[in-house]
């Protein structure tokens, strides 16, 4: 098994004349934090949808574990061990925490399991558990979720997309509208969690990039402007440029 779970290479997609992501390659490591930066409009939502299967590249490839999984739906990409949560909260507000985990928890079921009662699905419910004590939700397992406050929901929204037990994790913005406090909480947990599963995040907090990467990936204008650890990220006049106008 390669050392790189998800590898992209010269991936594009164009709308009209503007080129979102044009000619984008890298490889993520395994079990490591890779976090994609850049200024407001610099395709990295977008690159997170062509990954993903939202959005189909006009040419390019995207790879797991070494096989071909190029413009497969999310479904598709979901079985080969990908999964994502998005900028926006996208949870099932008038539903509990439990079930809203228990939902994503029961594609680990066979599939028949569909035609069972809920209490006959063993393996989605020890999920669930698991998950509840791991981001510290259980005393809210009953609660609907929006009765949750921000920081929670958004902490829910990436268990959720664990649910799965995906190879590699895709997280867009996970702290976004957060307090400090619960940012510097979801930073911890977010950390703890390259143990069991390969993160590649997008984040506008430079801080919380710098201490929670271990690789970066710098966009501009849809293109990969640099990439590599932190600190080399950090010094790299061009970044300097993109960001704040000067080296």
């Amino acid at each position: 098994m390669s050392a790189s779970v998800l590898e992209v290479r010269d991936l594009s997609v164009h709308f009209g004349g503007l080129r979102a992501v044009d000619n984008v390659s890298f490889a993520i490591a395994r079990h490591r934090i890779t976090t994609v930066i850049g200024p407001n409009g610099a395709g990295k939502s977008t690159l997170f949808n062509l990954i993903s299967g939202a959005v189909r590249p006009r040419a390019g490839q995207v790879l797991i574990d070494g096989v071909d999984h190029t413009g497969e739906p999310p479904h598709r990409l979901q079985a080969a061990g990908l999964a994502r949560s998005f900028q926006i909260t996208n949870l099932f507000f008038e539903l509990s925490v439990a079930e809203n985990l228990r939902l994503a928890a029961q594609i680990l079921e066979p599939m028949a399991m569909a035609w069972r009662p809920v209490a006959a699905s063993r393996t989605a419910l020890a999920r669930v558990d698991e998950l509840l004590e791991r981001f510290g939700l259980t005393d809210k397992a009953p609660y609907p979720v929006g009765k949750l406050s921000h920081g929670e929901q958004r902490r829910l929204e990436v268990a959720v997309a664990l649910a799965c037990k995906p190879k590699v994790l895709l997280l867009d913005e996970p702290t976004q509208g957060m307090s400090h406090g619960d940012t510097e909480d979801t930073a911890k947990l977010i950390k703890s969690l390259s143990s069991d599963v390969t993160i590649l995040l997008i984040e506008h907090d430079i801080g919380l990039v710098m201490s929670l990467s271990d690789h970066v990936i710098v966009m501009h204008q849809g293109q990969k402007l640099a990439e590599g650890t932190p600190a080399e990220v950090r010094g790299n006049p061009a970044v300097q440029t993109a960001y704040f106008g000067h080296a």
